[in-house]
């Protein structure tokens, strides 16, 4: 991973958020980045200047009892609301450029013609009121506009805070490899910029450094940190000739590593690819309130000039204009800009206490088309907390005491959940580890080692498999039957024994499995393990569909076949593993005790680590989608009925809706959206 890829890395455009390196977050809006912290400037020095105004200006036309004119008032009325209208609005102006620029009119340009005509038009109002000295008042619009700009700003404020933690996986990817190595030339070490290592080239890893990038070991030896492959902390000690994986870290030696894969071309950049990949893909996705707002846009737009033609026609050019302000000042949205942001903030604030991170609001939408749950099985569905259930010799040159000390010693430098038990079963046996030399991972099988001039391999079922090896499967059936997970030590082609552990199921899990087959959603759960134990921990669980033996890039896979097969999914993991996975479901869901680019890849984080909180999350999108589109119809249904009346629809019978009538009904909509979204429950 060069530095321009980084860099591209940390800096890409994400529809929902992103990070600053300052620390502050932005948001999206029709190609606009809004930076969080000018945004809350933003709204309280605008509602500084609007306060003046609605004071000073009448309320579309109506006095209210606390509003107060005198000589020059309307003079700093037009000073504070001119500053507004390019200050306060320029967010808005900036992102409807972006929308129309894209030919999707939405929300920023609904918002951005309405203060642009209620400024145009009060601006002409205070010209023949002030200047031209009209013998008829015209009514301006000020009251409208610093009223309309200060609720959007608190609105998409609002937004961004309840979702401001989105989109940091990539930062957490690219953080894990160092920017300068210890490139070494004819015996001696110069620090390098990163994009300048090619293949083939000698770096120098030191004690506690990460490894930059994917190679082999040519001098020394150290444990090495391979968490982001394994998706745990796992400690395996490495030789020359041993494998080492760009991101990984280093232990306590030194060792010096030929690159085997530039910059770029590592497992770490291709795992950032999918990641960046998946988001991308997810992030064109429109938010419900974009989508009213487009139709409003284009209704008002047509209705407003429908109008003008028309009372042009039978009316007068006064009349006509009139129409067409009130029209589309009418349709500026105050109530559909707290619409979602009130619902969503209320959500938010809800679903913290129940367990609950949601990083992603579209993940809200999104429940309600899920029709697969597909889980990773170790720490997820189970506690990762595994025993020693049987050990037991099958070859009569070794008896049951060395076959766990070798076991133990391959396992001695590792700190995943099944070494740790192994080697705490082999302390309590009083069996001391034998001293074994170059370990080394075996990526979806387990581990090679060497001891006593014989080469030994402790792995899974598929090892034997695919190199047929031989063994009666009567030996270990009782284990399999109850789902323990079982390791063979191999040697010269043959199985010398085996050791067999089983993990307990999280006492939720099965009512959690229940509860989504009634939904009417297929839970599949997806694992390493050998199929027989996969299938026997799955019928425990109550889960009939399951992939077993897959190693971490097949995860992906499984996901993206279910997507092409027309099914919704989401993913529940906890590894960097997972990470694409979680990046690419139509929802994904990290387990709190996970990795941190587990969770950054992630819409939703369940922080209690226990699964049934998935249940909380269905049903809280459940509720919440209900209310906002409960909302959408208290902010949209108000614009739905007074938009025609601002047009004239029914002068003919002596009705027609003024503006300042209009403003009453648009802010009664705005207090019942508010009230509606407190109502707002689990």
């Amino acid at each position: 991973m060069n530095n321009e890829e980084m860099h591209d890395m940390k800096n890409m455009d994400m529809d929902h958020s992103t990070m600053d390196m300052s620390g502050n977050h932005m948001m999206m809006h029709g190609g606009h980045m809004m930076n969080m912290g000018d945004l809350r400037q933003k709204f309280w020095i605008s509602l500084v200047l609007a306060i003046p105004v609605f004071i000073l200006s009448p309320f579309m036309g109506l006095k209210l009892p606390f509003q107060v004119q005198f000589p020059g008032s309307d003079w700093i009325v037009l000073v504070l609301a001119t500053i507004l209208f390019f200050y306060g609005g320029k967010p808005f102006i900036s992102g409807a450029k972006g929308e129309l620029m894209s030919k999707q009119p939405a929300m920023m340009t609904l918002i951005t013609m309405g203060i642009s005509v209620a400024y145009i038009y009060s601006l002409y109002a205070f010209v023949e009121n002030n200047l031209l000295h009209s013998s008829t008042h015209i009514m301006d619009f000020f009251w409208e506009l610093a009223s309309l700009i200060v609720i959007m700003l608190l609105g998409h404020w609002i937004e961004m805070k309840s979702t401001m933690s989105a989109g940091n996986a990539l930062q957490k990817i690219a953080s894990l490899v160092p920017s300068k190595v210890h490139m070494v030339h004819d015996d001696q070490t110069m620090d390098h910029d990163i994009s300048m290592v090619k293949a083939g080239n000698i770096i120098e890893v030191r004690a506690g450094e990460s490894v930059p990038l994917d190679g082999h070991i040519i001098s020394g030896s150290s444990y090495i940190n391979e968490s982001l492959i394994t998706g745990e902390s796992k400690a395996i000690k490495k030789e020359i000739g041993s494998k080492v994986v760009g991101g990984s870290i280093n232990g306590e030696g030194t060792i010096r590593v030929k690159v085997d894969k530039s910059s770029g071309e590592g497992y770490l950049s291709q795992i950032s690819k999918l990641v960046s990949d998946a988001q991308n893909n997810r992030s064109k996705t429109q938010m419900l309130a974009d989508r009213v707002s487009s139709w409003l846009f284009y209704a008002a737009l047509t209705v407003g000039i429908i109008a003008f033609v028309y009372w042009l026609i039978f009316g007068d050019m006064n009349t006509a204009l009139n129409r067409l302000v009130a029209v589309l000042v009418i349709a500026c949205p105050h109530a559909l800009g707290l619409a979602i942001p009130l619902v969503m903030s209320r959500s938010t604030s809800i679903a913290a206490t129940n367990g609950l991170i949601i990083r992603d609001n579209q993940a809200m939408e999104n429940s309600r088309k899920i029709d697969y749950v597909a889980m990773d099985k170790t720490g997820t569905l189970t506690e990762g907390k595994f025993t020693v259930n049987g050990l037991q010799s099958l070859d009569k040159s070794i008896d049951s005491k060395n076959l766990l000390s070798i076991i133990a010693g391959i396992e001695g430098g590792s700190s995943h959940p099944i070494a740790s038990s192994i080697v705490s079963y082999a302390k309590d046996k009083e069996v001391q580890p034998a001293a074994i030399d170059n370990i080394q991972a075996l990526k979806g099988y387990g581990m090679s080692a060497s001891f006593d001039n014989r080469q030994y391999y402790l792995v899974n079922m598929k090892y034997l498999n695919e190199h047929e090896i031989s063994l009666d499967k009567k030996l270990v059936q009782t284990y399999l039957d109850k789902g323990n997970t079982i390791s063979y030590l191999v040697a010269d082609k043959k199985v010398l024994g085996f050791v067999a552990l089983g993990d307990r199921i999280k006492k939720n899990t099965i009512e959690f499995i229940k509860e989504l087959k009634a939904r009417n959603i297929t839970p599949i759960m997806l694992t390493g393990d050998n199929k027989e134990a996969a299938a026997i921990m799955a019928k425990q669980m109550g889960i009939d569909e399951f992939r077993a033996e897959l190693l971490p890039e097949d995860k992906h896979q499984v996901i993206k076949q279910l997507e092409l097969s027309g099914h919704h999914v989401m993913m529940v993991g906890d590894g960097i593993n997972d990470a694409p996975s979680l990046a690419s479901a139509t929802i994904g869901v990290a387990i709190g005790a996970g990795t941190d680019v587990a969770i950054d890849s992630a819409d939703v984080v369940l922080y209690n680590s226990d699964p049934s909180d998935i249940i909380k999350f269905l049903k809280l999108s459940h509720n919440t989608y209900k209310k906002t589109v409960e909302n959408l119809w208290w902010g949209a249904g108000y614009n739905i009925i007074a938009i025609p009346l601002a047009a004239g629809i029914l002068a003919g019978v002596g009705f027609v809706l003024s503006p300042a009538v209009g403003a009453v009904v648009m802010s009664l909509s705005t207090v019942v959206v508010a009230l509606n979204a407190l109502t707002l429950k689990m």
